[in-house]
């Protein structure tokens, strides 16, 4: 199986659109979202320097929008899985189809444009936390009055606050970790953030997404979301919520991914990649920088997606736990078990009591990924459904 991964904020380089605009179509799409944008894409991605390319109103949309151009030419169909980093969630969302490229390029715009004037409301900051042991450090964030932002596995957390709560807790880490401050605008992924939030859920309202075409990752949980309002609601929420990338990791993990392909600027989600699913089953990355990479990306696609085909295709998607608990599935649902819309699957059961989970299409139960009786969390994988199209 095959994951087309998008970057997020801080991956950005000086110039890295550059070779992009020899590719026919790029350099003229680029300008029409540039006026849906509000701001010079083609100069901010070729000749804008790093401290101007770093200002959060235009780095997002930027950031979109080179995922997109990047992609136009890589021939994917709608089989395989999506995910995003923070800004990148938006690009996957498009590569899905929930959101147009024109929409998502101005949602990044109005995102980019209200995360920095919330940054600008008072003094914070981020910082990054490498090593230690996971619980520890996230109960030393909490002690300090801050928040885990983000949560990239492979050992890296980001604490995110005020600006007096980042320096007690840099100058008092915990026990074999190191702190490393961001040059960010302010606590991304916060509370702080709640201004932001606000505005975006205005400019949602005006939106209307479509289902998505293949397995679409969600920050908050790792979870695959299969309907297109939701995944709405959860880009709004995000900008106040932590990204959860460690859970996206587990999910590309459980869901079998061999082959992942990062789109520009690539590098930072495939090194925490590298270092998080190791060994033998470590599926194998491509990052795509230029167009001379496409050509490996290519024969990547053709190795670890399936072949297009004349006969009916299967499109999958996630049956997720609505709430943590323990799961119990209901006999005789085996994998091959036809199911149709709206069927009850099983149950999670925890001290509140007995929460369905049901199909949200018609098919084939094609892999269970939880099995009774398996502790799970909210928005967790339970099992992949497929149906013909």
């Amino acid at each position: 199986m095959l994951a087309v991964l998008a970057p997020g904020q801080g991956a950005q380089k000086p110039g890295f659109l550059t070779p992009w605009l020899d590719l026919p179509g790029s350099e003229s799409r680029l300008r029409w979202w540039s006026a849906l944008a509000g701001v010079d894409l083609v100069r901010l991605g070729t000749t804008a320097d790093a401290d101007e390319i770093r200002d959060t109103a235009v780095t997002q949309p930027l950031l979109v929008a080179a995922a997109l151009v990047a992609v136009e030419h890589m021939r994917l169909n709608d089989r395989g899985v999506v995910a995003g980093h923070s800004v990148g969630e938006i690009s996957a969302a498009a590569l899905a189809g929930v959101l147009s490229p024109e929409v998502a390029v101005t949602f990044a715009a109005v995102r980019g444009r209200e995360m920095a004037a919330a940054c600008a409301l008072e003094p914070t900051g981020m910082s990054a936390v490498l090593g230690g042991d996971t619980d520890e450090v996230v109960a030393a964030i909490d002690a300090a009055g801050l928040y885990p932002a983000n949560r990239n596995g492979a050992g890296q957390i980001v604490a995110a606050g005020s600006l007096a709560g980042l320096e007690k807790f840099t100058s008092a880490p915990p026990s074999k970790a190191r702190v490393i401050a961001l040059q960010v605008a302010g606590a991304f992924h916060t509370p702080y953030m709640a201004p932001a939030e606000k505005a975006l859920a205005a400019v949602a309202g005006g939106i209307t997404p479509s289902t998505p075409s293949r397995i679409l990752l969600s920050n908050a949980d790792g979870a695959g979301i299969n309907d297109g309002a939701t995944m709405l609601a959860r880009l709004v929420a995000q900008v106040t919520a932590p990204v959860r990338w460690d859970l996206c990791m587990r999910t590309l993990s459980d869901l079998g991914v061999t082959g992942i392909i990062e789109l520009p600027p690539a590098g930072t989600l495939a090194g925490l990649i590298k270092r998080e699913l190791k060994g033998s089953g470590a599926p194998e990355i491509i990052t795509l920088n230029t167009p001379d990479d496409l050509k490996a990306a290519k024969d990547l696609v053709s190795r670890h997606e399936d072949a297009p085909s004349h006969e009916p295709t299967m499109a999958f998607v996630l049956a997720v736990a609505t709430v943590a608990g323990t799961f119990q599935r209901l006999p005789g649902l085996n994998e091959g078990t036809q199911i149709k819309a709206g069927q009850v699957l099983g149950h999670i059961v925890n001290r509140q009591g007995n929460a369905e989970v049901t199909a949200h299409d018609s098919g084939v139960i094609v892999e269970w990924i939880a099995h009774h009786d398996d502790p799970v969390g909210s928005g967790q994988p339970l099992a992949r459904i497929g149906g013909h199209n």
